[in-house]
């Protein structure tokens, strides 16, 4: 049996899987994938291989006793298994009281993420995407250590109710981190899209060599208060954990960022420069996503932060009907709005500041504030008036996301990164921030 379905053949096996059911409701969710993948380090392959996953995972509910159950043989038989074991497992279960059932058919919006050209990406185009990288570090006598892989797969969902819903998607995530033969000099890049006609494996390796060579015999800073020039990859593992706060229930509880006293959110507030609009949008070209959340619900474009302003927050079902609110589903993709600025402008109206390109082992100090602490890598450097100087031995930073964008100076284009810290896919502009805060320095490359 072939592991990716087509939206028929995901049907039609949804409903035999539901026409076993005997519980008061039932949910069965389909998911087959495909994924092809090189590892590679010091300018040689070490690994190349290829995932095949499929699986079903039916929920049971009796009331609100609720049994869940995962297979992954597709014949009559196991599938009849699977659901008598969601079912018994719900019999034995204590009531879950936020257990809200099943949702009946919904509308989806129209969303294009799958691509041809990464679903039939061949072992032999993927070595040689590799391989384009690979002779580019061999010849500048560097060190390369880097991933790719690519992925095509769906997911699909049906209950009891009548609900449906089919998504296939393909996605390409290449990686790669450059070092100078005597280590002391390291470039990283990392590049993340749909459609793999996209990725250009010689220009992102060119970024790491640039930035390998450039960033050799750092001097140490000062620590301090600085303006900085963040690239999309740094900033997109600092302003994902806005993202991730993001949620009705732990700002009521007064857990969050966006609680308020009296068991208040800070919905409607103005909490950022009003420069920042954040938003989702699964139909988006450039990070297309699944028009549907796991729950069945539809995904719509919906403003989260606009022109600094806190405009909503994720509620699940049963808060959303315990407070008497719309029930909104928690984005499948994030997008930042951008400025005009290039990273070019920003460094020659910066007199002395820092660029920061890369931040890693991002850790929360503080959830009220959303303050974190981490480490830059791969590549920092000094501006002093309007032109990059040398490069900088590695700092930690203490900061938090929310003060850094009410320090925001300039924005430029949004373009799409892959979280270091997550794996997720964001768009994400560069930005200018006055003020932020190095703590101390750090011996690592």
């Amino acid at each position: 049996m072939a592991t990716i379905f087509t939206e028929a053949e995901a049907k039609a096996l949804l409903t035999k899987v539901l026409s076993y059911s005997k519980a008061d409701e039932c949910e069965a969710n389909l998911l087959g994938e495909e994924r092809g993948n090189i590892r590679y380090a010091r300018n040689d392959v070490s690994t190349s291989g290829e995932i095949v996953n499929k699986n079903l995972v039916v929920q049971s509910a009796f009331g609100k006793k609720v049994g869940t159950a995962t297979i992954d043989e597709f014949d009559d038989a196991s599938l009849e298994k699977v659901v008598r074991r969601s079912e018994e497992l719900a019999r034995l279960a204590p009531e879950n009281p936020e257990h809200v059932g099943v949702l009946g058919p919904q509308t989806y919006l129209k969303s294009v993420g799958f691509f041809d050209s990464t679903a039939n990406l061949s072992p032999d185009a993927r070595a040689e995407a590799v391989q384009k990288s690979l002779q580019l570090t061999r010849d500048a006598k560097l060190v390369a250590a880097g991933f790719m892989e690519d992925r095509r797969g769906y997911s699909a969902m049906m209950n009891s109710k009548g609900l449906f819903a089919y998504y296939p998607s393909t996605n390409v995530n290449f990686s790669l981190t450059v070092r100078t033969d005597d280590g002391k000099g390291s470039g990283y890049v990392a590049r993340g899209y749909s459609d793999v006609s996209k990725l250009d494996t010689a220009a992102a390796t060119n970024i790491a060599i640039q930035k390998a060579r450039g960033s050799a015999d750092a001097r140490a800073l000062e620590p301090g208060k600085y303006t900085v020039i963040l690239e999309p990859t740094a900033a997109a593992v600092l302003l994902e954990n806005i993202f991730f706060n993001m949620d009705a229930r732990s700002a009521d509880e007064g857990r969050s960022y966006f609680s308020k006293k009296g068991g208040l959110s800070r919905m409607g507030d103005k909490i950022v420069d009003e420069r920042v609009t954040i938003y989702s949008d699964p139909t988006n070209i450039d990070l297309p996503a699944s028009p549907w959340s796991g729950d069945g619900r539809a995904q719509e474009k919906t403003m989260w932060i606009e022109k600094g302003v806190v405009k909503n927050l994720s509620y699940s079902r049963f808060w959303a009907q315990k407070k008497g609110k719309k029930a909104l589903p928690s984005p499948n993709n994030v997008i930042m709005a951008g400025g005009t600025a290039s990273l070019d402008e920003m460094i020659r109206s910066t007199q002395r500041g820092i660029l920061v390109t890369k931040l890693w082992y991002i850790r929360e100090v503080d959830p009220q504030t959303i303050l974190l602490t981490g480490l830059t890598r791969d590549g920092t450097f000094y501006i002093e008036n309007g032109k990059i100087k040398h490069p900088v031995k590695n700092f930690r930073f203490n900061e938090s996301p929310i003060i850094m964008l009410n320090n925001l100076e300039a924005l430029g284009k949004p373009e799409r990164v892959v979280s270091t810290e997550s794996d997720q896919n964001y768009l994400i502009p560069p930005m200018k921030i006055r003020e932020f805060t190095f703590t101390s320095l750090s011996d690592a490359v």
